[in-house]
């Protein structure tokens, strides 16, 4: 079955397009002040090509973002085996996530596409049934792109969606070492070899995890024990309490050329930060392997490893009966226009 296709947004306006293999998010075409339009996230050549190539570029990831330890976990006294996909430990949902699904469009408009996805119990070792929605919506007059991730499960059990594109806002695929980024963070995940946390929340000062005035991204990438064990930017960030909130943006991403910004709003408690670091690994639109760091991706979330850590598990990422997921994502664009 070829993936089909939905385009949302204005015809020269700001414009994306989703799939439903994956409920990937394949598109994103924002307006500049000379008339032009800037794609601003990494692709392949087809929307088929994202059954083939590595990576989760643009995917709904589930049922649990990120990583969990051991590829198990204990909850309300019941030890749950899960399928592991990294070594030991499971990543982004399995080897079988969501990211690998085709999602039902359930609701479709030209400015909102909503997707839905029947995940039953024992998927890739999680209990209970989980019904995950994701809906996309535009607004072409406010620049703005909002994901709002939804799940409901018959039993306990851990759900954390998020999108995983890959942003180039210099509208490329060149490396984005030359991106600003600021994230209103002060504290970080550190990790173990095997890309686990810790367990530890330690303060950003003084590391390359300082980000709370805008950083170029080549600056800090590479710099430390914690980034040699990730090859570059592959850690969560504690947002501060209003942007956990979606009181203040949580993180700006810059362009090289300054023309271009991207503001994210969420109300997860943590931003994943990813700097393209195994993006080589995959092809482009142009048939092309890409060249390393050619994207960032910022991926709100719950805290990796939650179900394994008592005190994270409270940010809510247990989902019960009754008790349904509800969390968003809003990005805004704004482009100006280049310094003579």
């Amino acid at each position: 079955m070829n993936p089909q296709v939905f385009t949302l947004g204005a015809a020269e306006g700001l414009q994306i397009q989703v799939s439903d293999f994956g409920a990937r998010w394949l598109s994103c075409l924002v307006p500049m002040p000379d008339g032009s339009r800037r794609e601003v996230m990494l692709g392949h050549a087809t929307p088929a090509d994202h059954r083939l190539e590595p990576g989760f570029f643009g995917a709904i990831v589930g049922r649990f973002a990120n990583r969990i330890g051991g590829a198990a976990f204990t909850l309300d006294g019941h030890e749950h085996r899960l399928v592991a996909n990294e070594g030991a430990n499971q990543l982004h949902g399995g080897p079988d996530g969501f990211d690998r699904r085709h999602w039902t469009a359930v609701d479709h408009g030209p400015l909102h596409l909503r997707l839905a996805l029947h995940s039953p119990a024992g998927d890739q070792g999680y209990p209970g049934d989980v019904d995950a929605e994701v809906e996309y919506r535009v607004d072409p007059a406010r620049a703005t792109v909002t994901l709002h991730f939804g799940a409901r499960s018959s039993a306990p059990c851990p759900v954390s969606l998020t999108s995983h594109p890959y942003f180039n806002l210099d509208g490329g695929t060149g490396p984005v070492v030359g991106h600003r980024l600021q994230v209103a963070a002060g504290r970080m995940l550190p990790v173990r070899p095997d890309m686990i946390p810790t367990g530890e929340v330690l303060p950003v000062d003084g590391t390359p995890f300082d980000l709370r005035q805008p950083r170029r991204i080549g600056a800090g990438l590479g710099q430390g024990e914690q980034q040699r064990l990730g090859s570059g930017y592959d850690h969560c960030l504690v947002l501060d309490d209003a942007a956990a909130r979606g009181e203040q943006a949580a993180a700006e991403l810059t362009s090289t050329d300054g023309c271009l910004a991207m503001r994210l709003f969420t109300d997860y408690p943590g931003l994943q930060v990813c700097s393209g670091n195994y993006v080589q690994n995959s092809r482009g639109r142009d048939g092309q392997p890409f060249v390393r760091h050619a994207g960032i991706a910022l991926e709100p979330q719950f805290f990796p490893d939650a179900p394994n850590q008592p005190a994270w598990c409270e940010q809510g990422c247990i989902v019960r009966p009754g008790r349904p997921l509800r969390r968003m994502m809003r990005l805004e664009f704004d482009a100006v226009k280049a310094q003579a």
